[in-house]
This record gives C-alpha cells, structure tokens and sequence, in this order.
C-alpha cells in the first residue's frame, strides 16, 4: 500500500518526514498542500489534521500528523533510524524537541520571513532577533558533532532527520554551511545516504524555481 505524504515543498517540516520515507525505502507519494494560498485550513485538510499543519502521514486507516511523531512511527514500522533502546531513544527525542524550539523553530521562521513575505512586510527587527538565535542553535549542533558522524548512536537516527530539514534548502536566511565545517561535514554524510535527495525533488513546491 502506498503511503501518502500531505506536504509542500518550501516546508521543512515536511522535509523531515519525506526524507525518512525516501531513507527507509517505502512506497510512498506526496500529495501537495497548497499552503501559502490558505489550503491548510480548507476542510479536506483539517479534516485530516485539526490543527492545520504539514505534514500528515496517511498510511491505510492510520493518520499522523508532526513530523517527530511521523518519523517515530516510520521508525517503529521499518526497524530504521536508531530508536532502539530507552536510553538512547530519550537522546534522540531531546535532540528533536531541541531542534523543534532552538533550531527549525527558529530557522524556518527566519527562512519564511526573509524570503516568502513582500519586502515591505520584512519586519528587520524581528529578523535580527530570530538570526541571532538560530547562530546560537547552529553553535550548539556544530559542538555537537565534533568527533561524530551522527548525533546519536552509530548511525542516522531522528535526531539527525530533525535537526538537518532546514539546512539543505538555497533560500538564504543567515546560514553558511562553511562556517560550520562539522555541519557540511554532517550534511554530505547525509546527502551520501541511498534514497536522500533534495527538498524540491522530493516534494510539489508552492514556488517554482527561477527560470
């Protein structure tokens, strides 16, 4: 049965959750949510997810919304992505819970503001305040991997499909990968993975590319 993944591909949070179906090698296909124009709060989508967001994973009768829960659940299903024992499945749920307040939160709001709203929308102060707590966050991750191929354990688990979502997207927003060489050392590494490709291949975009 082919799953299927509500998404669109500006978001990184759908990102997170399409890339763990690609690493895993399921069967599955995105259905694009036409976001930006107001389709998450259309009733066809709320109907699948109250609270309006993407992604939503519908696998047969069962549907998920949040990326964390989509990947836990996708790692339950397939035995991939590390979340194996109690000890290090707290580990990589800190990372998550980590990534979802000090780093996507963040980044992808930044993201959002400095490149999908009109120039005259781009509230400066705000963005200043947002590129300084995402440099803070990408200090933290670059600490991290010293040393390491991935956050936790000996291979890519959650953590690592959580924190790198927003981080193989071209739209500036205050992030240079050469800045931290432990992150492009750890975003290639990913990148290297069978089944990984880029957000825009693997998801229908809200803005197509430049031509």
């Amino acid at each position: 049965m082919t799953l299927k993944l509500h998404c669109f591909g500006e978001s990184g949070h759908s990102y997170k959750a399409a890339l763990a179906l690609n690493l895993a090698g399921l069967d599955w296909e995105p259905v694009y949510v036409d976001f930006f124009r107001g389709g998450g709060r259309s009733p066809e989508h709320l109907a699948l997810n109250q609270m309006g967001e993407c992604p939503v994973l519908v696998d047969g009768d069962l549907t998920l919304a949040q990326s964390g829960v989509i990947i836990d659940y996708l790692s339950e299903k397939t035995g991939k992505f590390g979340l194996h024992t109690a000890p290090q499945r707290r580990d990589v749920w800190g990372w998550v819970i980590w990534d979802n307040q000090k780093l996507s939160g963040m980044a992808g709001t930044t993201r959002f503001m400095v490149n999908f709203l009109p120039e005259d929308r781009r509230p400066a102060d705000v963005i200043a305040w947002l590129q300084g707590r995402t440099a803070a966050a990408f200090k933290t991750l670059e600490k991290a991997l010293d040393g390491r191929d991935w956050l936790v354990g000996d291979e890519i688990t959650a953590a690592d499909l959580s924190c790198c979502s927003y981080l193989y997207y071209p739209e500036p927003f205050g992030f240079d990968r050469k800045a931290f060489p432990n992150i492009d050392r750890w975003l290639d590494g990913i990148a290297a993975l069978p089944g990984w490709e880029h957000p825009y291949d693997l998801m229908p975009r809200a803005f197509p590319a430049a031509a």
